[in-house]
């Protein structure tokens, strides 16, 4: 609703996005398999989130234990173009916008502090642009982006 998608905007070259809308948004769901049995296989993997709709708020709870809460910093999550068109063109807020969508984080892996390094590298020798987000607190459960 927000695009007002049609055939015409669909071939449209949109600068921040660096190809068409239409290509945008026929790009492919990225597969995590790979990368997450590696995690898993060595070990690492304490909890997993697939971000998908519902964004960050719906998402990553469910893989959270009751009385513990994740704490998101908001500037480590690097939002992708078409979300920050779609936050300018809509004037979503911020909330909603992380409340619906993944923002360009797909999938989110809860590893030990000691682990970060070892499951980074790995992630990064598997092609994948893995970086940390936050940190899991005690807390009611949820999620705080700050």
């Amino acid at each position: 609703k927000i695009l007002g998608v049609n055939e015409q905007n669909l071939s449209l070259y949109i600068e921040e996005l660096g190809k068409t809308l239409g290509e945008e948004l026929i790009t492919p769901t990225k597969i995590y398999v790979k990368p997450m049995l590696e995690l898993i296989n060595a070990g690492l993997v304490k909890a997993i989130a697939h971000i998908t709709g519902g964004g960050f708020y719906e998402n990553i709870p469910r893989m959270l234990p009751e009385g513990a809460r994740a704490h998101i910093i908001r500037e480590n999550v690097p939002v992708l173009p078409i979300f920050k068109l779609l936050a300018r063109l809509g004037t979503v807020s911020e909330e909603d916008m992380f409340g619906t969508f993944n923002m360009g984080v797909g999938m989110c892996f809860v590893v030990s502090p000691e682990n970060a390094e070892k499951s980074l590298e790995i992630l990064k020798k598997l092609g994948e642009n893995a970086f940390v987000i936050g940190e899991v607190k005690e807390g009611e459960k949820g999620v705080d982006i700050c």
